[in-house]
């Protein structure tokens, strides 16, 4: 028997899909929202991570390599919860633990898709193919092999484009917490003068009209 846990931050959509997966009689099924996944993880000890990468909080996004190392390193042995191909440029999947990590992507948001690829993900669904695809790629997840839609090609693509450097996500994830020129300044030791000089490329990079606009462009991206 082979245990899932689904994460998805839409309850709705995320129960019908646990009780579809669980109609397998090879699955076992736990479901959890974004939020508490971290601690699902932990107490249901699943082979495979589904994990949905549109969150409900964009301005926190949660750490798929964590929620893959929780999987794979539980504590308090095996509790169990109660159920609520390759492409150019991907790393080597993750196998340091029993839990491997298979994401639900969207092809026009190529910013999550690349925080996945850097988490070392195992699979890699089009949420817009079907559920016997689903079931597929988690068969051959939880066996060790790798999964990735065909359909998600032009996606890795823009994210192995992402025109920002780190730095200037640093910059950017400081801006979206509200924090003033001073104060990122301050946060990453740099002059104030630097840092207007950061928004000014990052506000030419996304092809912004301003400092609030390429903070929507970056967030709609995925890139935060």
């Amino acid at each position: 028997m082979m245990r899932i846990l689904l994460v998805h931050d839409e309850r709705l959509l995320r129960s019908a899909l646990a009780d579809r997966l669980a109609r397998e009689s090879d699955l076992e099924v736990f479901h959890t929202r974004w939020r508490t996944a971290s601690a699902r993880a932990r107490s249901s000890c699943p082979d495979v991570c589904v994990a949905d990468l549109d969150w409900s909080d964009p301005y926190n996004r949660p750490s798929l390599g964590e929620l893959q190392r929780v999987g794979a390193e539980p504590e308090g042995g095996n509790g169990r919860g109660d159920g609520t191909g390759t492409t150019a440029g991907l790393q080597p999947p993750s196998d340091s633990g029993s839990c491997r990590l298979l994401v639900l992507a969207a092809a026009n948001r190529p910013g999550p898709l690349r925080h996945a690829v850097q988490a070392r993900a195992f699979g890699y669904v089009n949420k817009d193919g079907t559920v016997e695809q689903l079931l597929t790629a988690i068969r051959l997840v939880a066996g060790g092999e790798r999964f990735v839609d065909e359909s998600l090609g032009f996606a890795f693509l823009k994210a192995a484009r992402m025109p920002l450097t780190r730095r200037e996500l640093n910059v950017l994830s400081l801006v979206v917490e509200g924090a003033s020129i001073a104060e990122i300044a301050g946060s990453l030791r740099l002059s104030p003068g630097t840092v207007r000089n950061y928004m000014a490329a990052i506000t030419r990079k996304t092809g912004a009209r301003s400092r609030v606009d390429a903070v929507r462009i970056s967030l709609e991206e995925g890139w935060l």
